[in-house]
């Protein structure tokens, strides 16, 4: 049985709630969606991939804390000017090269979760390379 199968609901289940978490694994049922694709595309999921985090903070000084914080953490992390149509919206890039588990995405999840709302940005999900 292999580790996203036993997060499959019965046909007879309610839907899931994307930003409910799993028992198990404490990790968001949308994370473990995420998870299962690049699992599905990938040849070999114990190897490290380059991992994308993106926030979008109101102002590029609290862009820069939040790339400060996830510094701190381990994350190579770059503050780009907003859009034109966004002026207030400096994105906030966080990266590094990890073997992809349940855990990580848990921890990190978490910790740009917990970033944004100190700062008053947005999280705005992750992605990895397959």
């Amino acid at each position: 049985m292999g580790l996203f199968s036993k997060f499959k609901r019965s046909r007879d289940d309610e839907p899931v709630d994307l930003n409910e978490r799993s028992p198990r694994l404490g990790i968001k049922y949308g994370d473990l969606l995420l998870m299962n694709e690049i699992a599905k595309r990938a040849a070999d999921l114990s190897q490290p991939r380059h991992v994308i985090f993106y926030l979008y903070a109101p102002s590029e000084d609290l862009g820069q804390l939040i790339a400060a914080e996830a510094r701190a953490h381990g994350f190579e992390a770059e503050v780009r000017e907003p859009l034109p149509e966004n002026p207030a919206s400096w994105a906030v890039v966080c990266d590094t090269h990890v073997v992809l588990t349940p855990e990580f995405v848990r921890e990190s999840v978490d910790l740009f979760e917990a970033l944004a709302a100190r700062h008053h940005a947005d999280y705005d999900g992750w992605e990895a390379a397959a």
